[in-house]
Protein backbone atom coordinates (compact mmCIF):
# COMPACT_ATOMS: atom_id res chain seq x y z
CA UNK A 1 0.00 0.00 0.00
CA UNK A 2 2.72 2.38 0.70
CA UNK A 3 4.54 1.46 -2.38
CA UNK A 4 0.85 2.76 -4.10
CA UNK A 5 0.54 6.01 -2.11
CA UNK A 6 4.28 7.01 -3.36
CA UNK A 7 3.21 6.08 -6.61
CA UNK A 8 0.07 8.49 -6.56
CA UNK A 9 1.97 11.25 -4.66
CA UNK A 10 4.03 11.46 -7.68
CA UNK A 11 2.04 10.94 -9.89
CA UNK A 12 0.12 14.01 -8.42
CA UNK A 13 3.12 16.46 -8.25
CA UNK A 14 4.29 15.32 -12.33
CA UNK A 15 0.29 16.46 -13.09
CA UNK A 16 0.71 19.64 -11.17
CA UNK A 17 4.14 20.25 -12.55
CA UNK A 18 3.19 19.96 -16.18
CA UNK A 19 -0.26 22.31 -15.41
CA UNK A 20 2.08 25.18 -14.18
CA UNK A 21 4.39 25.24 -17.51
CA UNK A 22 1.20 24.25 -19.92
CA UNK A 23 -1.34 26.99 -18.32
CA UNK A 24 -1.22 30.38 -18.57
CA UNK A 25 -0.19 32.43 -15.80
CA UNK A 26 -2.85 33.76 -13.83
CA UNK A 27 -1.70 37.00 -14.12
CA UNK A 28 -0.60 36.56 -17.68
CA UNK A 29 -2.50 39.33 -19.97
CA UNK A 30 -4.91 38.41 -23.01
CA UNK A 31 -3.94 39.26 -26.37
CA UNK A 32 -6.24 41.80 -26.21
CA UNK A 33 -5.26 43.59 -23.66
CA UNK A 34 -1.43 43.32 -24.11
CA UNK A 35 -2.29 45.30 -27.79
CA UNK A 36 -3.95 48.01 -25.50
CA UNK A 37 -1.11 48.52 -22.95
CA UNK A 38 0.84 48.75 -26.45
CA UNK A 39 -0.94 51.32 -27.97
CA UNK A 40 -0.76 53.58 -24.62
CA UNK A 41 2.64 52.73 -24.02
CA UNK A 42 3.64 54.15 -27.75
CA UNK A 43 0.79 56.72 -28.66
CA UNK A 44 0.43 57.52 -25.14
CA UNK A 45 3.96 59.50 -25.34
CA UNK A 46 2.46 61.73 -28.03
CA UNK A 47 -0.53 62.97 -26.16
CA UNK A 48 -0.11 66.44 -24.23
CA UNK A 49 -2.09 67.87 -21.27
CA UNK A 50 -3.41 71.63 -22.31
CA UNK A 51 -4.24 74.32 -19.48
CA UNK A 52 -5.48 77.18 -20.76
CA UNK A 53 -5.78 80.84 -18.93
CA UNK A 54 -8.39 83.12 -20.20
CA UNK A 55 -9.47 86.39 -18.76
CA UNK A 56 -13.14 87.65 -18.07
CA UNK A 57 -14.62 90.71 -16.45
CA UNK A 58 -16.67 90.88 -13.08
CA UNK A 59 -19.72 93.49 -12.68
CA UNK A 60 -16.72 96.03 -11.79
CA UNK A 61 -15.33 95.31 -14.98
CA UNK A 62 -12.23 93.99 -12.67
CA UNK A 63 -10.42 91.22 -14.34
CA UNK A 64 -10.81 88.11 -13.31
CA UNK A 65 -8.60 84.77 -14.76
CA UNK A 66 -10.47 81.66 -15.34
CA UNK A 67 -8.75 77.91 -16.32
CA UNK A 68 -9.60 75.34 -18.50
CA UNK A 69 -8.04 72.16 -19.76
CA UNK A 70 -8.07 70.46 -22.64
CA UNK A 71 -5.94 67.43 -24.87
CA UNK A 72 -3.39 67.52 -27.67
CA UNK A 73 -1.17 65.34 -29.57
CA UNK A 74 2.11 66.03 -31.32
CA UNK A 75 2.52 65.66 -35.12
CA UNK A 76 6.01 66.20 -35.71
CA UNK A 77 9.30 66.98 -34.52
CA UNK A 78 9.67 70.38 -34.55
CA UNK A 79 7.09 70.38 -31.60
CA UNK A 80 3.69 71.07 -33.35
CA UNK A 81 0.75 70.18 -31.91
CA UNK A 82 -2.89 69.54 -32.87
CA UNK A 83 -5.93 70.34 -30.59
CA UNK A 84 -9.63 71.34 -31.17
CA UNK A 85 -9.84 75.03 -32.11
CA UNK A 86 -12.75 75.23 -29.19
CA UNK A 87 -9.97 74.25 -26.53
CA UNK A 88 -7.57 77.38 -26.77
CA UNK A 89 -10.29 80.16 -28.37
CA UNK A 90 -9.90 83.01 -26.22
CA UNK A 91 -7.14 82.03 -24.54
CA UNK A 92 -4.60 84.27 -23.16
CA UNK A 93 -1.91 81.69 -22.33
CA UNK A 94 -1.45 78.26 -22.68
CA UNK A 95 0.53 75.44 -20.50
CA UNK A 96 1.11 71.92 -22.01
CA UNK A 97 2.31 69.02 -20.10
CA UNK A 98 4.28 66.15 -21.31
CA UNK A 99 4.27 62.64 -20.97
CA UNK A 100 7.14 62.59 -18.30
CA UNK A 101 5.70 65.74 -16.50
CA UNK A 102 7.93 68.56 -17.68
CA UNK A 103 5.57 71.57 -18.76
CA UNK A 104 6.29 73.90 -21.44
CA UNK A 105 4.16 77.28 -22.58
CA UNK A 106 2.79 77.31 -25.95
CA UNK A 107 2.12 79.82 -28.10
CA UNK A 108 -0.78 79.31 -31.29
CA UNK A 109 0.59 78.77 -34.95
CA UNK A 110 -2.58 78.45 -36.57
CA UNK A 111 -5.89 77.78 -35.85
CA UNK A 112 -9.20 77.42 -38.19
CA UNK A 113 -12.88 77.34 -36.65
CA UNK A 114 -14.25 75.70 -39.59
CA UNK A 115 -12.82 72.83 -39.00
CA UNK A 116 -12.42 73.11 -34.78
CA UNK A 117 -8.57 72.43 -35.19
CA UNK A 118 -5.99 74.41 -33.84
CA UNK A 119 -1.93 73.97 -34.17
CA UNK A 120 0.20 75.11 -30.97
CA UNK A 121 4.11 74.91 -30.83
CA UNK A 122 6.45 74.43 -27.90
CA UNK A 123 10.26 73.78 -28.30
CA UNK A 124 11.34 71.55 -25.21
CA UNK A 125 14.54 69.28 -26.05
CA UNK A 126 14.06 66.69 -29.32
CA UNK A 127 14.19 63.78 -27.15
CA UNK A 128 10.82 64.67 -25.88
CA UNK A 129 9.14 64.86 -29.06
CA UNK A 130 7.13 61.69 -30.33
CA UNK A 131 5.19 62.65 -33.10
CA UNK A 132 1.38 60.57 -33.12
CA UNK A 133 1.23 57.96 -36.38
CA UNK A 134 -0.99 58.92 -38.98
CA UNK A 135 -4.01 56.61 -39.73
CA UNK A 136 -6.45 56.69 -42.62
CA UNK A 137 -10.26 57.44 -41.68
CA UNK A 138 -11.44 56.55 -44.96
CA UNK A 139 -11.68 52.91 -45.09
CA UNK A 140 -13.32 52.82 -41.48
CA UNK A 141 -15.84 49.78 -40.42
CA UNK A 142 -18.58 50.35 -37.71
CA UNK A 143 -17.48 47.45 -35.39
CA UNK A 144 -13.72 47.81 -35.30
CA UNK A 145 -11.64 48.85 -32.17
CA UNK A 146 -11.55 52.40 -31.33
CA UNK A 147 -9.16 53.65 -28.54
CA UNK A 148 -9.13 57.32 -26.95
CA UNK A 149 -6.29 58.82 -25.04
CA UNK A 150 -6.59 61.92 -23.54
CA UNK A 151 -7.35 64.20 -19.83
CA UNK A 152 -10.75 63.97 -18.78
CA UNK A 153 -11.93 66.18 -15.89
CA UNK A 154 -7.45 66.99 -15.61
CA UNK A 155 -7.29 63.29 -15.06
CA UNK A 156 -4.19 63.34 -17.51
CA UNK A 157 -3.26 60.42 -20.34
CA UNK A 158 -6.30 58.41 -19.67
CA UNK A 159 -7.35 55.61 -21.78
CA UNK A 160 -10.57 54.16 -22.72
CA UNK A 161 -11.37 51.65 -25.45
CA UNK A 162 -14.97 51.29 -27.55
CA UNK A 163 -15.45 50.83 -30.95
CA UNK A 164 -16.16 52.88 -33.94
CA UNK A 165 -20.17 52.99 -33.34
CA UNK A 166 -20.87 55.01 -36.73
CA UNK A 167 -19.59 57.07 -40.21
CA UNK A 168 -20.90 59.92 -41.60
CA UNK A 169 -22.32 61.99 -38.74
CA UNK A 170 -22.46 66.23 -38.72
CA UNK A 171 -22.01 68.57 -36.29
CA UNK A 172 -21.44 72.56 -36.37
CA UNK A 173 -18.37 74.01 -36.08
CA UNK A 174 -17.61 76.88 -33.14
CA UNK A 175 -18.32 79.22 -36.33
CA UNK A 176 -21.69 77.92 -37.55
CA UNK A 177 -20.07 75.68 -40.03
CA UNK A 178 -21.01 71.94 -40.35
CA UNK A 179 -18.11 69.50 -40.01
CA UNK A 180 -19.46 65.73 -42.14
CA UNK A 181 -17.55 62.63 -41.75
CA UNK A 182 -17.96 62.81 -38.20
CA UNK A 183 -16.97 59.39 -36.43
CA UNK A 184 -19.21 58.40 -33.63
CA UNK A 185 -17.86 56.00 -30.76
CA UNK A 186 -18.75 54.65 -27.40
CA UNK A 187 -15.01 54.94 -26.22
CA UNK A 188 -15.31 56.85 -23.05
CA UNK A 189 -14.90 60.76 -24.00
CA UNK A 190 -15.56 63.42 -21.10
CA UNK A 191 -14.74 67.01 -21.11
CA UNK A 192 -11.18 67.15 -20.95
CA UNK A 193 -10.77 64.94 -23.97
CA UNK A 194 -11.27 67.63 -26.14
CA UNK A 195 -8.04 67.28 -29.00
CA UNK A 196 -7.19 64.10 -27.68
CA UNK A 197 -6.59 61.40 -30.35
CA UNK A 198 -8.76 58.44 -31.50
CA UNK A 199 -6.63 55.33 -32.35
CA UNK A 200 -7.13 51.99 -34.35
CA UNK A 201 -6.11 48.59 -33.32
CA UNK A 202 -2.45 49.47 -34.86
CA UNK A 203 -2.12 52.62 -32.54
CA UNK A 204 -2.89 55.16 -35.32
CA UNK A 205 -4.56 57.99 -35.05
CA UNK A 206 -7.91 57.99 -37.25
CA UNK A 207 -9.49 61.06 -35.57
CA UNK A 208 -9.36 64.27 -33.15
CA UNK A 209 -11.60 63.70 -29.97
CA UNK A 210 -14.07 66.60 -29.87
CA UNK A 211 -17.34 66.21 -28.67
CA UNK A 212 -20.10 64.00 -26.26
CA UNK A 213 -23.55 63.99 -26.34
CA UNK A 214 -24.74 63.27 -23.18
CA UNK A 215 -27.70 64.45 -20.41
CA UNK A 216 -25.16 64.22 -17.62
CA UNK A 217 -22.63 66.46 -18.49
CA UNK A 218 -19.88 62.84 -18.98
CA UNK A 219 -19.76 60.21 -20.56
CA UNK A 220 -23.12 58.29 -22.12
CA UNK A 221 -21.02 56.30 -24.76
CA UNK A 222 -21.74 58.61 -27.39
CA UNK A 223 -18.85 60.24 -28.43
CA UNK A 224 -17.53 62.07 -31.40
CA UNK A 225 -13.89 62.61 -33.34
CA UNK A 226 -13.46 64.88 -36.49
CA UNK A 227 -11.89 62.25 -39.10
CA UNK A 228 -8.12 62.22 -39.39
CA UNK A 229 -8.41 62.86 -43.28
CA UNK A 230 -9.84 66.40 -42.52
CA UNK A 231 -6.98 67.12 -40.64
CA UNK A 232 -4.74 66.12 -42.87
CA UNK A 233 -6.44 68.48 -45.40
CA UNK A 234 -5.84 71.42 -43.10
CA UNK A 235 -3.37 71.00 -41.29
CA UNK A 236 0.06 71.97 -43.87
CA UNK A 237 -2.26 75.45 -44.39
CA UNK A 238 -2.40 75.50 -40.60
CA UNK A 239 1.70 75.46 -40.72
CA UNK A 240 2.42 77.32 -43.40
CA UNK A 241 -0.06 80.57 -43.60
CA UNK A 242 -1.80 80.03 -39.86
CA UNK A 243 -5.45 80.00 -41.13
CA UNK A 244 -7.38 78.00 -43.98
CA UNK A 245 -7.39 79.86 -47.23
CA UNK A 246 -11.27 78.88 -48.17
CA UNK A 247 -12.93 79.90 -51.58
CA UNK A 248 -15.69 82.60 -51.40
CA UNK A 249 -18.18 83.70 -53.73
CA UNK A 250 -19.34 86.81 -50.78
CA UNK A 251 -22.95 86.07 -50.46
CA UNK A 252 -25.35 85.70 -47.44
CA UNK A 253 -28.30 83.56 -48.38
CA UNK A 254 -31.19 81.76 -47.18
CA UNK A 255 -31.96 77.82 -47.79
CA UNK A 256 -35.35 77.51 -49.45
CA UNK A 257 -37.23 74.60 -50.19
CA UNK A 258 -39.80 73.23 -52.22
CA UNK A 259 -42.77 74.60 -50.11
CA UNK A 260 -41.15 77.61 -49.43
CA UNK A 261 -40.01 77.74 -53.56
CA UNK A 262 -44.10 77.70 -54.20
CA UNK A 263 -45.43 79.97 -51.78
CA UNK A 264 -42.89 82.36 -53.74
CA UNK A 265 -43.63 80.96 -57.03
CA UNK A 266 -39.93 79.75 -57.42
CA UNK A 267 -39.84 77.44 -59.86
CA UNK A 268 -37.34 75.09 -57.38
CA UNK A 269 -35.72 75.16 -54.34
CA UNK A 270 -32.27 76.38 -53.74
CA UNK A 271 -30.43 79.41 -52.02
CA UNK A 272 -31.67 82.65 -51.84
CA UNK A 273 -29.07 85.43 -52.32
CA UNK A 274 -30.36 87.76 -49.10
CA UNK A 275 -27.14 90.42 -49.63
CA UNK A 276 -23.94 90.78 -50.95
CA UNK A 277 -20.69 91.44 -49.65
CA UNK A 278 -19.49 94.81 -51.19
CA UNK A 279 -16.28 93.87 -53.46
CA UNK A 280 -16.99 90.70 -53.36
CA UNK A 281 -16.56 87.97 -56.40
CA UNK A 282 -20.60 87.69 -56.09
CA UNK A 283 -20.53 91.45 -56.26
CA UNK A 284 -18.65 91.81 -59.07
CA UNK A 285 -20.30 89.26 -60.87
CA UNK A 286 -23.54 91.12 -60.79
CA UNK A 287 -25.51 89.02 -58.55
CA UNK A 288 -28.76 90.68 -56.92
CA UNK A 289 -29.68 90.85 -53.32
CA UNK A 290 -33.14 90.46 -52.20
CA UNK A 291 -35.44 93.61 -52.49
CA UNK A 292 -37.68 93.04 -49.49
CA UNK A 293 -38.52 90.27 -46.56
CA UNK A 294 -41.67 88.57 -46.41
CA UNK A 295 -43.17 86.62 -43.54
CA UNK A 296 -44.46 82.99 -44.10
CA UNK A 297 -46.08 81.70 -40.86
CA UNK A 298 -43.15 82.39 -38.14
CA UNK A 299 -40.80 82.61 -40.83
CA UNK A 300 -39.49 85.83 -42.30
CA UNK A 301 -37.96 85.47 -45.84
CA UNK A 302 -35.96 87.71 -48.23
CA UNK A 303 -37.70 87.82 -51.31
CA UNK A 304 -36.85 89.62 -54.64
CA UNK A 305 -32.94 88.29 -54.91
CA UNK A 306 -31.40 85.75 -57.30
CA UNK A 307 -32.05 82.07 -56.84
CA UNK A 308 -29.27 80.15 -57.17
CA UNK A 309 -29.85 76.26 -57.79
CA UNK A 310 -26.82 74.79 -58.86
CA UNK A 311 -22.59 75.20 -58.80
CA UNK A 312 -20.96 73.51 -62.02
CA UNK A 313 -23.86 71.62 -62.83
CA UNK A 314 -24.30 70.85 -59.11
CA UNK A 315 -27.69 71.41 -57.44
CA UNK A 316 -28.15 72.76 -54.46
CA UNK A 317 -31.33 72.91 -52.07
CA UNK A 318 -29.58 74.73 -48.46
CA UNK A 319 -27.00 77.20 -47.53
CA UNK A 320 -24.95 74.04 -45.91
CA UNK A 321 -24.86 72.19 -49.47
CA UNK A 322 -23.49 75.39 -50.93
CA UNK A 323 -20.78 75.84 -48.23
CA UNK A 324 -19.73 72.09 -48.74
CA UNK A 325 -19.18 72.96 -52.45
CA UNK A 326 -17.27 75.16 -52.16
CA UNK A 327 -14.86 73.40 -49.74
CA UNK A 328 -14.16 71.44 -52.75
CA UNK A 329 -12.81 74.74 -54.86
CA UNK A 330 -9.48 76.35 -54.28
CA UNK A 331 -8.94 80.14 -54.16
CA UNK A 332 -9.03 81.51 -57.54
CA UNK A 333 -11.58 79.08 -59.31
CA UNK A 334 -14.15 80.11 -62.05
CA UNK A 335 -17.58 78.24 -61.63
CA UNK A 336 -21.11 78.71 -63.33
CA UNK A 337 -23.91 79.63 -61.26
CA UNK A 338 -27.67 78.68 -62.16
CA UNK A 339 -29.71 81.23 -61.49
CA UNK A 340 -33.22 81.58 -61.57
CA UNK A 341 -33.89 85.55 -61.87
CA UNK A 342 -37.46 87.42 -62.57
CA UNK A 343 -38.43 83.70 -63.42
CA UNK A 344 -35.98 82.68 -65.76
CA UNK A 345 -32.91 80.52 -65.92
CA UNK A 346 -29.32 82.63 -65.97
CA UNK A 347 -25.71 81.09 -66.20
CA UNK A 348 -23.25 83.52 -64.21
CA UNK A 349 -19.45 82.74 -64.40
CA UNK A 350 -18.05 84.23 -61.03
CA UNK A 351 -14.32 83.63 -59.90
CA UNK A 352 -13.72 82.78 -56.14
CA UNK A 353 -11.59 84.93 -53.64
CA UNK A 354 -10.12 83.93 -50.72
CA UNK A 355 -12.72 84.24 -47.82
CA UNK A 356 -11.62 87.62 -45.87
CA UNK A 357 -10.44 86.51 -42.10
CA UNK A 358 -13.11 88.06 -40.25
CA UNK A 359 -15.94 85.93 -42.20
Amino acid sequence: MRGTNRVSALTYYMVLIIAVFTVRPLFALTADEDENTRIYGEAGRSVVNIVTTSVSYDFFYNPTPSTGSGSGVMVDRLGHIITNYHVIEGAKSLDVTLFDGSRYKAEVVGEDPGSDIAVLKITPPEAKLTPVAFGDSSNLKVGQKALAIGNPFGLERTLTVGVVSSLGRTMRAPNGRLIRGIIQTDAAINPGNSGGPLLNSSGRMIGVNTAIFSTVEGSIGIGFAIPVNSVKKVLPQLLSKGYVARAWLGISGQSIDAEDAGILGLPSAGVLVADIFRDSPAAKAGLKGALRNVRIGNLVIAEGGDLVTAVDGRPLKSMDEFNDIMEDYEVGRTVTLRIIRNRKVVFVKVRLDEMPRNR
